[in-house]
């Protein structure tokens, strides 16, 4: 199969490799390449693979956005796979080059077409991802601008008002008037935000501020 596109995978999970591997075996147009467990083992060797299908959370500590960075460079598309279980990655995901987010538990008639779709040069997000994304209410962010954001993300990880202005080179006073308009819109789309624990949980909702590190 030369004509084939062939796909690697990098997950630290050889099971789901496996799994995925055996998909391809029955798929014309497809192939396995091979598997890696992060990033830089993959791109340690020459291309090989014309996408590759990467999970979203690797144990290696990498991200999302620095792995995609890689694989782009390196010269492969690349699919994401989740489980979306974490909002803030996911977020960062869709904010790279990938060609598209697949979930784990897809069909393997869906990672099929996902696969061809990809390989054809279109996005490639399976019909229950793109449900999953229009129903999901954690990813209806709140409509917060980018300085909004940043001072939400400093003062919710734990800095004090006037630390934030410190960092960001504004007043207290501007800090001060930032949050009360995050709070204020928070309020208003139903998801009050009175203390600092609040704002952290909602920014962690929202895919603003990162998850509290798993074991």
């Amino acid at each position: 199969m030369s004509d084939a596109t062939m796909i690697a995978i990098v997950d630290d999970h050889e099971l789901i490799a496996l799994a995925i591997q055996g998909i391809l075996a029955d798929t014309d147009g497809l192939a396995f390449a091979r598997h890696a467990p992060t990033v830089s083992a993959l791109v340690s060797r020459p291309r090989d693979a014309d996408i590759v299908l990467l999970d979203l959370s690797l144990r290696d500590g990498s991200s999302p956005a620095e792995n995609v960075e890689a694989l782009r460079e390196w010269g492969a598309a690349v699919v994401v796979l989740t489980s979306a279980e974490d909002p803030y990655l996911v977020r960062e995901a869709a904010r790279t080059a990938a060609e598209g987010l697949l979930r784990k538990s897809a069909r393997s008639e869906v990672l099929r077409a996902s696969l061809l779709d990809a390989a054809r040069g279109r996005l490639a997000v399976s019909p229950e991802w793109a449900s999953a994304l229009d129903t999901d209410p954690l990813m209806d962010a709140a409509p917060l601008t980018d300085r909004e954001r940043q001072v939400l993300s400093l003062y919710a990880s734990g800095l004090g008002a006037k630390q934030v202005a410190s960092r960001l080179y504004v007043s207290e006073n501007t800090v001060d008037d930032h949050l009360r308009r995050i709070r204020s819109i928070y309020q208003q789309i139903g998801r009050p935000a009175a203390t600092k624990i609040d704002l952290y949980r909602r920014g962690v909702e929202d895919g603003f501020l990162p998850g509290p590190t798993r074991g």
